[in-house]
């Protein structure tokens, strides 16, 4: 009769003695850098105790919802305001066993397993005793979110805050002596909405409270952005962050950028040229800002979002309705990264791919900007989104390999809303240890333990201890 032992056991994903050598003695224990996640700074604070497993578990996680919508789930089940939480914890243990050779078929039982002990296959059959033994283990300190950062050792954490966020919540998080240093990122969605005036106006309005600056002209609007950038930087804020299909491809002067702003302050929308304009120009001012503080600059790009309406008008963004965008890239990229560079004020940038067809234009465009300053001044990052999964990964990792410094890359981040995610680094660590193992068991790198135990642990973590220059939490 067939058992579970070869599930997700000790050496899950190392195929060979070198990956398990690897993974077990360089990559297992090193402590957890998530220098890009979507947090709630608010329930760290907090310390927030869930009630039940579906509260940490499937609440906000629209990687989840994807899968229950697939396997024929009606919403009530997944997003209902009306469904109890067991009801929806039920609903996902009913499809966890149709979902073999999904990411998530992997990182459940990992979850399961890591921070509650529980051994046992997802399943409708087993679900009351997940639900019993998941609860009982939620009531305890180990299971706040203070005791999920402490025993993974996350020693830094980097949230996704708006600049017209008032940081009441970091600066608690930095009062409360959690070992965990959480810092601020500086993401300003809004910024770019010209065309929503409702939306732009109404965030400008908030954006001239906080900085106490009457945003009713351009130069108003830099001078706010400049204060609360300082002021994020005032909390140990290093990096900002931007989400778009890609980067525009169309120069901006003042005097339009600043017809632009009056036409929307005004009520009027931008037209799609003007709102490209916009965004060049708003980019070209956040980056020489993070140039002048020493910040490090991410951009998400090729995400084609809020496909399906429908869910969009019942459940907002982030709904689980996105895929991956086919947006033209390498020209716009080169150019905003070169206009900056030809002025000195390039700073470090991690650049994010979520189209595979794109991995060698940014494998091969991060080498062109790249100073001498620091090592691997410009990151192409981690695998994101759709791509965090083990071919993803793997693609990413290989064209980075074959085309850049491997050696210097910044490694893996959870992108995640949830506090249970942190397996999402031990599934990278598995899948590089595998890789770079492999390479020396075909005699394709040497088998020198001391230098890949090294390059083992720089990307695991040094590296972007490095390169990111935050004060880090220490585990013993």
């Amino acid at each position: 009769m067939p058992t579970n032992a070869a599930f997700l056991h000790d050496d899950f994903m190392l195929n060979g003695e070198w990956a398990r050598l690897l993974y077990q003695k360089y990559a297992k224990a090193q402590p957890i850098y998530d220098y890009h996640c979507h947090l709630p700074p608010e329930q760290i604070a907090a310390n927030r105790q869930f009630e039940n497993l579906t509260q940490i578990w499937l609440a906000g996680d629209h990687y989840k919802w994807r899968a229950l919508r697939s396997a024929g789930v009606n919403e009530d089940l997944i997003t209902g305001a009306s469904t109890s939480d067991y009801d929806k914890f039920l609903a996902y243990c009913r499809i966890v066993p149709q979902l073999v050779r999904n990411p998530l078929h992997h990182w459940s039982h990992l979850e399961l397993r890591r921070y509650f002990g529980i051994d046992l296959l997802i399943n409708e059959t087993n679900a009351p005793k997940i639900w019993e033994l998941a609860n009982a283990k939620l009531a305890t300190a180990a299971l706040t979110t203070h005791g999920i950062l402490t025993s993974n050792k996350v020693a830094v954490v980097c949230t996704t805050d708006d600049p017209v966020d008032s940081l009441q919540h970091h600066v608690a998080i930095a009062k409360s002596g959690l070992a965990t240093r959480v810092y601020p990122t500086f993401r300003a969605d809004k910024l770019m909405a010209v065309a929503a005036p409702a939306v732009f106006n109404g965030w400008c309005d908030q954006l001239a409270v906080r900085a106490d600056v009457a945003v009713d002209s351009l130069p108003a609007l830099l001078e706010a952005l400049d204060q609360r950038h300082a002021f994020f930087h005032s909390l140990g804020g290093r990096l900002s962050d931007h989400g778009l299909e890609n980067l525009p491809d169309a120069d901006c002067t003042e005097a339009e950028a600043i017809a632009i702003f009056t036409q929307t302050r005004g009520g009027r929308a931008a037209t799609p040229e003007q709102t490209v304009k916009w965004v060049w120009f708003i980019m070209l001012f956040l980056g020489r800002l993070d140039a002048k503080r020493g910040w490090t600059k991410q951009l998400h790009l090729g995400a084609l979002r809020n496909n399906n309406s429908r869910l969009l008008k019942r459940l907002g963004a982030d709904a689980g309705v996105d895929s991956i965008g086919d947006f033209p890239q390498g020209r716009a990229l080169s150019r905003y990264l070169d206009t900056l560079d030809q002025d000195n004020q390039l700073p470090k940038v991690v650049i994010y791919n979520l189209n595979p067809a794109d991995n060698y234009v940014f494998a091969t465009m991060i080498g062109n900007f790249q100073d001498g300053s620091i090592p691997g001044k410009i990151q192409f990052g981690s695998g994101w989104w759709f791509l965090d999964q083990k071919e993803g990964m793997e693609m990413q990792l290989n064209a980075l390999s074959q085309l850049g410094l491997l050696s210097k890359f910044v490694g893996m981040l959870t992108d995640s809303r949830s506090f249970l995610s942190y397996p999402r680094h031990e599934y990278f660590r598995r899948i590089l240890c595998n890789l770079i193992g492999g390479d020396v068991e075909a005699g394709l790198i040497p088998a020198d333990e001391a230098a890949l135990g090294a390059l083992i642990e720089d990307i695991c973590y040094r590296n972007a201890e490095h390169y990111f220059g935050l004060q880090a939490g220490r585990f013993v």
